[in-house]
């Protein structure tokens, strides 16, 4: 594999990270105002994102392995 492609996954990885991040943050303010329709809605994409994360460090870990 090009190290080009593993690193693009590797940019990719750090760019859900925040997105995830930043979900969990808004969520958690969400909660705080009460609004848990919202934060059910948040911390559900979240949490699939963050599934997606952890798929793409196998892919990751094989590649560079």
């Amino acid at each position: 594999m090009k190290q080009t492609t593993l690193d693009a996954l590797l940019r990719l990885y750090d760019r859900l990270d925040e997105i995830v991040d930043e979900l969990h943050n808004l969520a958690e303010i969400e909660l705080e105002l009460e609004a848990f329709d919202d934060a059910s809605v948040l911390q559900a994409r979240a949490d699939i994102l963050y599934e997606q994360m952890l798929n793409l460090d196998v892919v990751i870990s094989e590649l560079e392995g």
